[in-house]
């Protein structure tokens, strides 16, 4: 048996051709599930971080109210809602504001290794000392040298259970502050 060709195939010349601009309904979909992402970051940022962000009033008028919503079905329809006011509003500000809330503990993680870092080599090694002085001109050289001898001390010879932190813990709170967030 012969089969035929579905009914609305032919008909539309255009179909499926690669100069039709309109965008495809699964883009669209795409489209939509991405904003409504970006609308649930937005709604999960802290209060003050999102009273700081540029965006339309109608738009956070529907983020406040769905931080209000207590019910799943009645957040879902209001984060279609935000999806949809998304539509309209400039995506770039927004998503500059969620990425900054995300790097916020990725740099302050990456400023703890840093300066945990230089403590390990400040009290391995000399020349350390000379390569920090070099870098930071406006350190205090005296109290930094004698909080790395303080630090070699409690190191030296001693098992880990036995060593007093207090010299290294000191040494890092004197770093700390001049090391930049990244």
């Amino acid at each position: 048996m012969n089969r035929r060709a579905a009914p609305h195939r032919g008909i539309d010349a255009h179909y499926g051709d690669v100069d039709d601009e309109r965008p495809s309904k699964t883009q669209l979909k795409r489209q939509s599930h991405e904003l409504q992402a970006l609308g649930q970051a937005l709604a999960a940022l802290a209060p003050d971080r999102l009273a700081a962000t540029a965006m339309p009033e109608p738009l956070r008028e529907a983020i406040d109210t769905y931080r209000r919503t207590p019910s799943h079905e009645g957040r879902r329809r209001q984060m279609q809602y935000i999806g949809k006011l998304m539509r309209s509003a400039d995506e770039a500000p927004l998503r500059e504001a969620v990425a900054a809330a995300a790097l916020g503990p990725a740099r302050a993680a990456l400023k703890l290794h840093e300066t945990e870092r230089w403590r390990a080599e400040l009290v391995a090694d000399d020349a350390a000392l000379t390569r920090w002085l070099d870098r930071h001109p406006e350190t205090d050289a005296q109290q930094l040298r004698r909080l790395v001898r303080a630090a070699r001390r409690d190191a030296a010879g001693l098992p880990p259970e036995a060593r007093q932190p207090k010299s290294m813990r000191e040494l890092f709170r004197f770093l700390e502050p001049f090391i930049p967030l990244p």
